[in-house]
């Protein structure tokens, strides 16, 4: 990891350590500024993952502030593989996509804004590695909507999924019994669901073209 990516990252860690240190505040204008950062450990077990893959097209379903994406734009640009990242806000992707100009990534990585579920519907290529971090509501629509994009081998990550919380145990139970998915739960992090889709007996090991 060169020096302009872990400046970014300690740049992130000291906004993280700050907004920890202060009360929760009611956002203003309607913007809410909390990082909700993955946190160090699962950014750095996902960029593991990710750059474990070959030429991987990655994709991020809720960019916020842009923590998550340094990890997996770096492993985007390791591995020569590209990162696409969503978010439902244009402040929050504006401030990513600083950041990532500011480490260097900028070039590696895809910013699109808007509803996720219908971007990913309009997506033209398979995707090897999927990060799931944004409203828990849109968790199981945001599989359904990819499911079908995954590339043989792909490698799905879930965060914050911890023991009892209600609001993600549709996604978890969902892609649990999904025939051509293998997937555990693992205490990193706020808890992950890290998942691998099987590509069926017949399916060629390359890139899907996704026509629909």
């Amino acid at each position: 990891m060169d020096e302009k990516v872990a400046a970014v990252l300690d740049a992130y860690h000291h906004l993280i350590r700050e907004e920890r240190q202060k009360p929760r505040e009611i956002p203003q204008g309607g913007q809410d500024r909390r990082m909700r950062a993955v946190g160090p450990h699962t950014g750095q077990l996902i960029n593991i993952l990710a750059r474990s893959l070959a030429t991987p097209t990655i994709l991020e379903l809720g960019t916020s502030f842009g923590y998550s994406g340094i990890w997996l734009g770096e492993a985007a640009r390791a591995a020569g593989g590209r990162l696409i990242t969503m978010e439902l806000h244009d402040y929050t992707s504006a401030f990513a996509r600083d950041m990532a100009d500011k480490a260097g990534l900028a070039d590696h990585i895809d910013f699109m804004v808007g509803d996720a579920v219908q971007m990913i519907a309009e997506l033209r290529t398979g995707v090897d590695f999927v990060l799931v971090d944004l409203w828990k509501d849109l968790y199981l629509p945001c599989l359904k909507a990819f499911h079908s994009k995954l590339n043989p081998g792909a490698i799905v990550v879930a965060d914050n999924i911890s023991p009892g919380r209600q609001d993600v145990l549709d996604y978890v139970k969902a892609v649990r019994v999904m025939p051509d998915m293998a997937s555990i739960s693992v205490p990193v992090g706020q808890g992950l669901e890290i998942s691998r889709y099987k590509a069926s007996p017949n399916e060629t090991p390359v890139t899907r073209q996704v026509t629909g």
